[in-house]
């Protein structure tokens, strides 16, 4: 049995594409209502296979298999140090990418710190919660540093979601955290009508900054060549599809953001943080910060990028 914590889009899909692949899934929803309705309103048109139990008591997925936590980031630790407490004992895979904008720390070092006295694990890469309902194929990457690494992959690999399996923890998080960041300057070019190849420009900087802040915290640079860095960057910086890129559009263009709250958001702030801790500079993460808090309008941010001192690459 896997558990999936979370019924918002991201947690249905993979309860779909799990259950399609012959897992037996039990899925906590808050809401009262989709046991009977069998579809879920982030994921219009797309309904739960038999294969999927739908809880309501979040007791009801410990002691059985690993345990999916489907939940942004920022909502990642106050649910562990609460109601989540009873799956402490399980396996946890976390499916958020970002930081924690309150304690600067990853997924991973946020379970482990509430007490998870299991295997802790993360789930990143590219993918879009209706790409995995519908099927199509998916392959992310599973980060887990002890030995239930392997198992967990076999758990949830299913034949629509092949997981690539990777001990760097760090690696895996930051890619998944910092892409988002990136996304939303990439999605700001676009809006404002600066060009591909100011765009084209802009990722690749911004990617030189993941690896940055990434190695500097004890990833491995080949990490973020992988699908949690590179191909989840990839993703989020070609397509609207993408929350933060559309978050970004909507700045570039002067008009208010489809979506209120984007991880990136959080992200970038505390992007920022560390990498002043550390002393890292990250001229285009610093950048996405001052806009999203509307320190900096879009043409002064591309007149101070463009005039910063020449270097090399």
């Amino acid at each position: 049995m896997i558990g999936i914590a979370g019924a918002g889009a991201f947690g249905t899909a993979l309860a779909v594409a799990l259950a399609r692949g012959g897992r037996e899934v039990r899925l906590w929803a808050r809401d009262p209502g989709l046991a009977s309705r069998r579809q879920s309103a982030r994921l219009p048109g797309v309904v739960l296979p038999g294969g999927v139990e739908v809880a309501a008591d979040l007791a009801a997925l410990a002691g059985n298999g690993p345990v999916l936590l489907a939940m942004p980031m920022q909502a990642l630790r106050g649910f562990l140090e609460g109601e989540g407490r009873v799956l402490l004992g399980a396996d946890l895979v976390a499916c958020a990418k970002g930081i924690d904008l309150q304690v600067l720390k990853g997924p991973a070092e946020v379970m482990a710190e509430a007490g998870a006295t299991g295997a802790v694990a993360v789930l990143t890469g590219p993918s879009f919660a209706a790409d995995i309902a519908r099927g199509l194929p998916t392959a992310l990457t599973l980060a887990c540093d002890g030995p239930e690494g392997e198992a967990l992959q076999r758990a949830l690999s299913v034949p629509s979601l092949r997981l690539y399996r990777t001990t760097d923890v760090i690696g895996a998080e930051l890619g998944g955290a910092l892409k988002n960041v990136i996304a939303i300057a990439a999605g700001v070019v676009a809006g404002a009508g600066l060009g591909d190849s100011a765009r084209a420009a802009l990722v690749t900087r911004g990617y030189a900054e993941m690896v940055r802040l990434a190695t500097a915290m004890g990833a491995r640079a080949e990490t973020l060549a992988g699908l949690s860095g590179l191909g989840d960057l990839i993703l989020t910086c070609t397509s609207t599809q993408s929350r933060n890129f559309a978050h970004g559009m909507a700045l570039g263009a002067g008009v208010e953001p489809p979506v209120a709250t984007v991880e990136g958001v959080a992200t970038a702030r505390a992007t920022v943080r560390l990498a002043g801790n550390l002393g890292i500079e990250m001229p285009v993460a610093a950048m996405v910060a001052r806009l999203v808090e509307g320190g900096i309008g879009v043409g002064d941010a591309v007149r101070e990028l463009m005039t910063r001192p020449l270097k090399e690459e």
